[in-house]
């Protein structure tokens, strides 16, 4: 005989039922034990309890108590809450909230589980009213004629005390989660602080290892691709001179092969240098921006000075952005000449692009001006851009030194 199966749905509602009552129990006994030994020690240690002495101490031990043991008690609901109903509550709080939840939530939530626990009784045995009923001698069912109505009724009031208490269950759950993670959480605007921190925190890393691996492409390309690439050249080369006996044929392949080579050299480079330019780390920005500004379709004057470096990764997202800024201005600017300025004022690294191009402009529908604000955005940087018809266009990008 196959016995049937639970549904899915019931199973997920017991289990959460019973992981709710255990979380309850749980912290009603600690209350029970915040509150019950302070109150039961003047008793246990005074003969005599009317005395005022006596009663002024049974009456404030409850609240001073939990008072000097906010800290222990902290803790020890903290770790409930994550073990038991998988909140975890951060730290630190400040100690007069969190005695707020020692002294009026937490009672109050453990009282109404009381109230919850004394629901569930009274309706399980409202709801097994019959069996309770078939238990008693015949005589009884005889003489009370119309019990099985009264016990329907019973029965009904107990299923709907059920439900009741297992209402109650779930919404003290809720509440006291909330209360716990308003009060013995931080307070809202420095958990808010905290998560901003740790965002800045996260994307510097990100920043940097993105830094980091373009570095290590870089280096890569350049010991080992491009130099495969320069000896092949040279070998080309030699083979072109040395062997004059060759076919026409023969010598016009070789000669292609030699110029194609070169070629792959002079694009590798570039794309090495757009990678992470070696110079930068070596010379600086001046240097780094000295040769962007000579390898530009168009005259560039140049005007840095930065008394102190920057960290390596904004001087690497300053290099990109005047690398993408006169890129941008050569495809779409139809300028004579353009205007670069780099200088360092405090913590400030402040980078001025002009151009005396048609101007007209727009960072919204430009995905190159797009880029540039997102790459100076990567550092918490600024990017402005003013470019009325006509001209000029002048972009202006502040980045911090330091991250």
């Amino acid at each position: 005989m196959r016995l049937p199966t639970v549904p899915r749905a019931a199973r997920e509602r017991l289990h959460r039922l019973r992981r709710d009552v255990v979380f309850g129990a749980s912290g009603a006994a600690v209350q029970f034990v915040a509150w019950a030994v302070p109150m039961s020690l003047p008793w246990l240690i005074y003969e005599d309890t009317s005395a005022l002495g006596e009663v002024m101490l049974a009456l404030t031990l409850p609240l001073v108590l939990p008072a000097v043991a906010t800290p222990v008690l902290t803790r020890v609901q903290r770790r409930r809450f994550v073990a038991l109903a998988g909140v975890e509550i951060h730290g630190p709080g400040r100690a007069w909230r969190q005695l707020w939840y020692h002294l009026l939530a937490g009672p109050a939530v453990a009282w109404g589980w009381v109230l919850a626990v004394m629901m569930a009784l009274v309706g399980s045995v409202a709801v097994t009213v019959y069996i309770w009923v078939w238990g008693v001698p015949l005589s009884w069912r005889v003489e009370h004629v119309g019990y099985s109505t009264r016990a329907a009724y019973v029965t009904a009031g107990g299923v709907l005390l059920l439900a009741l208490a297992y209402a109650l269950v779930g919404a003290l759950v809720r509440l006291d989660a909330r209360a716990a993670t308003a009060l013995l959480g931080p307070v809202p605007a420095r958990e808010l602080e905290r998560r901003v921190e740790d965002l800045t925190e996260s994307r510097a890393g990100v920043v940097d290892a993105a830094d980091a691996e373009r570095r290590r492409i870089e280096r890569d390309l350049h010991d080992g691709a491009q130099q495969r690439l320069v000896s092949m050249a040279v070998n080309l080369g030699l083979a072109k001179a040395t062997l004059t006996d060759l076919p026409d044929e023969a010598r016009q392949v070789i000669e292609e092969a030699h110029r194609e080579a070169k070629e792959a050299i002079e694009e590798l480079s570039s794309l090495v240098r757009g990678l992470h330019p070696a110079v930068l780390d070596e010379l600086g920005l001046d240097a780094a921006l000295s040769g962007i500004a000579a390898r530009a379709p168009l005259p560039v004057r140049l005007h840095v000075h930065v008394p102190e470096r920057a960290a390596p990764t904004v001087e690497a997202v300053a290099y990109f952005v005047v690398s993408e800024a006169l890129a941008n201005v050569a495809k779409h600017a139809r300028a004579d000449r353009a205007d670069v300025t780099v200088v360092r004022t405090g913590d400030t690294l402040r980078i001025v692009v002009a151009d005396d191009g048609e101007g007209g402009a727009d960072a919204a529908r430009g995905t190159g001006l797009t880029g540039l604000a997102k790459r100076a955005g990567s550092v918490d940087g600024t990017f402005g851009i003013s470019s009325p018809r006509g001209g000029p266009t002048v972009i202006t990008v502040e980045l911090p030194c330091v991250l």
